[in-house]
């Protein structure tokens, strides 16, 4: 039996679901918020932009016949998340998120975990450092609050306005991003310090990797422990999920 799914994507992940679900009968769009100016094929129909908000995403449930609504976004996403979560319960839409876990320390790791980007400036400390910032082009400029160090910036599209820091670089880069790769990065360019997000997934462990072997700092932001949606944590997983809540003869909800 054919069933109307919206995908709301921007990972890895979202891509290859909709890649597995291009194979079964049900009829799939996969929605992008358009942030990245050149995003990558994908294996299923898409919408590019916003809903307006949780009622927007509800309206647009509910106009589209939509049977399942599943939240593949990055894991800090938040805004979006909350308004799947508030357009689920409004619709009585089933819906769950996708969502890889975090890493996990590691012996040699050394992190310092804060819990926002705010927190990830002030840990960087008064002394300057060559640091790498690799949490994509958003948040960067709270970074100008200090300027005592030298930043390597590296996002999918450039930072627009550019920083106005005094010794900044940029690198434009899709990943994913092997340890080999990293590791030659990071010694080319002398980081001694790195400030990420814990996004968790293979695609960018591959810095996290090489500083362990360098000793090199990491400053990793962590994401809030608040489930929006109920959660899996792979495509094999959401396959299942899907496969369960729209058996013949389920009642519609969570």
């Amino acid at each position: 039996m054919s069933h109307h799914i919206l995908i709301l994507g921007g990972t890895t992940e979202a891509r290859v679901l909709a890649g597995a679900l291009a194979t079964t009968a049900h009829d799939v769009v996969l929605s992008l918020a358009g942030r990245t100016s050149a995003p990558m094929a994908q294996p299923v129909p898409t919408r590019i932009g916003g809903f307006g908000g949780a009622e927007g995403l509800a309206r647009t449930l509910r106009a589209e016949n939509f049977d399942l609504l599943i939240d593949a976004t990055h894991p800090f996403a938040t805004r979006i998340s909350n308004n799947a979560a508030k357009a689920a319960l409004e619709t009585g839409i089933p819906a769950f998120a996708l969502r890889r876990p975090p890493w996990e320390r590691q012996p040699g790791d050394l992190w310092t975990c804060v819990e926002s980007m705010n927190a990830a400036v002030a840990a960087l400390g008064k002394t300057p450092r060559r640091v790498l910032l690799a949490i994509g082009r958003q948040e960067a400029a709270l970074f100008e609050a200090s300027p005592q160090h030298a930043y390597l910036v590296r996002s999918v599209d450039p930072v627009d306005p550019p920083l106005t820091l005094p010794d900044v670089r940029y690198i434009l880069a899709t990943g994913p991003f092997g340890e080999t790769e990293e590791h030659a990065l990071l010694v080319e360019h002398g980081i001694d310090c790195i400030v990420a997000k814990n996004s968790g997934g293979s695609a960018t462990y591959g810095k996290i990797a090489a500083a362990r072997a360098l000793k090199i700092p990491v400053i990793l932001v962590e994401r809030s422990s608040e489930a929006a949606l109920p959660t899996v944590g792979t495509v094999e997983e959401a396959l299942a999920r899907i496969d369960h809540v729209l058996a013949p003869g389920r009642k519609r909800g969570v």
